[in-house]
């Protein structure tokens, strides 16, 4: 499966649960003015009400499946942005290579960035990743001090087993300098 394919998934079973799984009184043909019975319309509405909502229980479920499958515990790896503050240090976009490729992009809109000012977490990269050493390096570009351009990049060497590791990548002001700091935490998994 793609990781694409949790999002085709939503779009089919609302299309089956349009179409496929319709009322009995349109499979017969039958409208329900024709029925003559309001309980019988009800009784129709309820069922394919519990049918949407079983239905979306068994997307939410083949999700967590997918992500099981495509990221298992062994293998799995993850990283995190986080922000503190952010009084010196505008971000503009981060930037992560994993043994030098790249693993992932991104460009923080303005509404992002609000959230990781109060404190939000972003799941940067989710990924899989053997056993042994590796090079995490991970580049911030945006505004600094004094409203100048400012571009920053961070290495680390993550020693990964074999349970899942998270990693943190997380700015924050150091005053003292007037510079933002970007310290990198590893969490082992309990």
């Amino acid at each position: 499966m793609s990781k694409l394919a949790p999002t085709l998934f939503s779009p089919f079973l609302l299309m089956l649960t349009l179409f496929v799984m319709q009322p009995a009184w349109a499979a017969e043909g039958d409208t329900p003015e024709a029925a003559g019975d309001q309980g019988t319309v009800t009784t129709l509405d309820t069922q394919i009400q519990d049918l949407k909502k079983e239905i979306l229980d068994l997307n939410r479920d083949l999700f967590l499946l997918e992500e099981d499958l495509l990221f298992p515990a062994n293998t799995q790896f993850t990283v995190f942005v986080s922000m503190d503050v952010g009084i010196t240090f505008d971000l503009d976009s981060v930037q992560i290579r994993l043994n030098n490729n790249v693993v992932g992009n991104h460009l923080y809109t303005e509404r992002e960035l609000k959230a990781l000012k109060r404190g939000g977490v972003h799941r940067f990269y989710t990924g899989n990743l053997t056993s042994g050493e590796h090079e995490l390096v991970a580049f911030f570009v945006g505004k600094g001090p004094k409203d100048r351009d400012y571009k920053r990049a961070t290495t680390v060497k993550v020693t990964k087993g074999t349970e899942p590791q998270f990693v943190e990548l997380k700015i924050s002001d150091k005053e003292s300098k007037h510079q933002p700091e970007f310290k990198v935490k590893v969490w082992e998994a309990e």
